[in-house]
């Protein structure tokens, strides 16, 4: 396990990994909208949206492959099938 000193060392080097991997993520939105020829607001606001989409698609399937659904969907389908 980690030491004081090694948590210390981590917690002293949190604020930099975060602020390098914001500015990783600013470079390569900036560099997917110039290879898109879009503004870089309107691919940050498109990737959300897409997000939300696959968010809300995951979901829904999630939902419905849900085990116990199945189960009782299944056997609503063996009741009418016999």
């Amino acid at each position: 396990m980690f030491g004081v000193k090694e948590m210390t060392m981590i917690l002293l080097l949190l604020p930099t990994l975060t602020s390098i991997a914001s500015w990783l993520l600013d470079i390569a939105s900036l560099i997917l909208a110039r290879a898109l020829n879009m503004p870089q607001p309107l691919v940050l606001s498109a990737g959300m949206a897409v997000f939300a989409q696959v968010q809300a698609i995951e979901t829904s399937v999630g939902q419905s492959l849900c085990p116990r659904r199945l189960a009782h969907r299944l056997r609503a389908l063996w009741r009418a099938l016999s």
